[in-house]
């Protein structure tokens, strides 16, 4: 199978492929953070590296599956009230995505993006000609993690809940012994181990303020690790290690690329109902 992921990020449509033991002819990959790039690079050798989704042009490229996961950041319901939708600057590029799709006619399409407003919704559903699938991340991980996906790849249902909680992805042996923070937890963070799932994982879920973290009954909390964040996204454990390699000091951009990212089995529950595979 010729796959062609724009928004590539670290690729989790390449570990959702291989979850599912699709076999990859080739995968082309749009991506513009070095960081992911690497990652992607380090776990899957392999990958064709495009650069900017908006100079892609489709003359000599065919391919089966078209995957993109747009930019969120102008249609998230939780974020800033002002938010432009379509046309912002970053989640404007969707309709790059519909330039692409058009001009490679591939035979199936996958788009994820958050839960928006029903008017920015519409428009999408319009210029892609298919209903939007709600799915929630919660259902195969301990986070909640709410989800549209578009797409043409038949007979798609909610998986089945495998009831995993915030408890059976934490560490256990790595201590909470950091005193209450009292900054602004706008979000009611930091989250009790108690709690049956985790918030939505973040892109900013390196930064203090964000209160990612986990709090113990006596008061005590610690952020949750880079491993705990990929349990979170069923990512594979230290799949995200090699950007520390690249000369990146903290877990900053770990979190960034996690929090950016689809969640692993959802998306390899989507594809394996592609009729060839």
């Amino acid at each position: 199978m010729k796959i062609l992921s724009l928004f590539d990020g670290m690729s989790c449509g390449q570990i959702a492929l291989n979850r599912i033991g699709v076999k990859v002819e080739l995968y082309l990959a749009s991506e513009i953070d070095k960081h992911a790039i690497r990652v992607t690079q380090s776990n899957y050798p392999n990958t064709v590296q495009l650069g900017n989704v908006q100079n892609i042009g489709s003359s000599s490229i065919a391919v089966d599956l078209l995957l993109a996961g747009s930019p969120c950041q102008d249609f998230s319901i939780a974020g800033k009230p002002d938010r432009k939708g379509l046309g912002g600057k970053r989640s404007g590029l969707f309709w790059e995505f519909v330039r692409i799709l058009k001009e490679l006619r591939p035979k199936y399409f996958l788009l994820e993006n958050v839960k928006m407003f029903q008017e920015w919704q519409n428009i999408i559903t319009e210029a892609l000609g298919v209903e939007p699938i709600n799915i929630n991340s919660n259902l195969v991980s301990a986070q909640n993690r709410d989800r549209l996906y578009w797409t043409n790849i038949p007979n798609i249902t909610p998986p089945n809940d495998r009831d995993i909680m915030l408890k059976d992805i934490i560490d256990v042996t790595i201590p909470l012994d950091r005193p209450r923070y009292t900054g602004n937890y706008k979000s009611g963070f930091p989250i009790p181990i108690s709690s049956k799932k985790f918030q939505c994982l973040r892109a900013n879920a390196g930064c203090k303020t964000q209160g990612i973290g986990i709090c113990a009954e006596l008061g005590n909390w610690r952020k949750l690790t880079p491993n705990e964040c990929e349990k979170l996204q069923t990512v594979p454990i230290d799949y995200t290690l090699p950007v520390i390699s690249s000369g990146i000091k903290s877990s900053r951009q770990r979190y960034k690329m996690l929090g950016n990212g689809w969640t692993i089995d959802i998306i390899a529950h989507i594809l394996k109902n592609i009729p060839e595979i």
